[in-house]
């Protein structure tokens, strides 16, 4: 195997890269053509690790999981390959699955390799002309909404799904399975938990017609192609889809969404004031194309926003084992003001 020096110098705590160039030579490019990684992605979440590679002269992003997880079911490999390999010849922009090797001895655990995506993740930035276009922007959020409606009319059994989830009693497993994972890392009551479960239980509906599902739908989970028109490049970060109720995927992007005049549940949506559409209207569009009943949404809203907020308490407890003090843990103010939403959702006090 031939490698750049470059490789060698590059070789991170989380990627041998020696070992990864001895087990891809020949899996991708010509044999012996040098490989090169470099850690990308460190300022863009808390999750995967990802790695561009150069194969000769082409370029390859790789995922694995991180060193920690919150959750032995978190971060799954194989499922999102499982996933990307269903989506290939789908109106579903997606990465193009290129390698996975389940023998976690070749890096130190499972990874897959993807094709590169050429775009930005409008969670953290909008840059222009998106910024200052609200048209622009405007088409945008409609393009995460049609994804959603694409996704949903996938026919997962025909493309070899069966068996990556159990959409019989989706709904009913969410509340008990979240409140387990949290009882395994919680060190700190939370805020409106207690209300927002109760009222979960006391309130679930009946449901809507099992599809894939993403399981983590954001603008923080997709990648726009750089110039208009408005349309995604793909959407990424598929490690947690699973076979259940796809009222959960727009019930989680709208969450997240920003009315305007409201304190936001996370952060801001990037870019200039104006041009973006309401929930009520992301939900219409979802209503129209989808044909599906959106009257339960407040509920699909609450249970996602309960759902990321166990997540993250994971990362909370884990850097309050390290000692990190309370003003310096990242998930101190974040994990309440997600369950504090949650309850705004169930009391109708964050509209739909």
């Amino acid at each position: 195997m031939i490698r750049s020096a470059a490789a060698a110098a590059r070789t991170s705590p989380q990627l041998d890269v020696a070992a990864l160039a001895d087990w891809i030579d020949g899996r991708l490019g010509e044999p012996g053509a040098p490989l090169t990684a470099t850690r990308i992605g460190t300022a863009t979440g808390i999750g995967n690790a990802l790695f561009e590679l150069r194969v000769g002269e082409d370029s390859y992003v790789l995922r694995r999981p991180p060193p920690v997880l919150n959750d032995a079911s978190a971060s799954n490999m194989v499922r999102e390959w499982r996933i990307l390999t269903a989506l290939e010849g789908t109106p579903v922009p997606h990465p193009a699955p290129r390698l996975l090797c389940e023998d976690p001895g070749v890096i130190g655990a499972p990874f897959l390799v993807i094709g590169k995506i050429v775009g930005f993740t409008p969670g953290f930035e909008m840059p222009e002309p998106f910024g200052s276009d609200p048209a622009l922007r405007r088409g945008l959020a409609e393009a995460y909404v049609d994804a959603l409606v694409d996704l949903a009319e996938v026919d997962w059994r025909a493309r070899g799904l069966e068996g990556l989830g159990k959409p019989d009693g989706f709904l009913e497993r969410q509340v008990p399975r979240w409140l387990a994972q949290l009882d395994r890392y919680r060190t700190r009551d939370l805020p409106e938990l207690d209300f927002v479960t109760g009222w979960l239980e006391r309130n679930r509906p009946s449901g809507s017609a099992p599809a894939l599902i993403h399981g983590d739908y954001s603008p923080f989970n997709v990648m726009v192609a750089p110039a208009p028109p408005p349309r995604l490049a793909a959407v990424i970060d598929w490690d947690t889809g699973t076979v259940g109720d796809p009222l959960l995927d727009i019930g989680h992007l709208v969450a997240r969404w920003t009315d305007p005049g409201e304190e936001p549940v996370l952060t801001p949506l990037p870019g200039r004031p104006g041009g973006d559409p309401t929930r009520s209207e992301l939900v219409a569009r979802y209503a129209r194309r989808s044909g599906r009943d959106v009257s339960a949404l407040p509920y699909y809203a609450c249970l996602a926003l309960f759902k990321l907020g166990v997540i993250l308490e994971g990362t909370y407890a884990r850097e309050a084992r390290r000692g990190v003090p309370e003003e310096k843990n990242s998930m101190a103010v974040m994990v309440p003001r997600l369950m504090s939403a949650a309850a705004e959702f169930a009391r109708g006090e964050r509209g739909l």
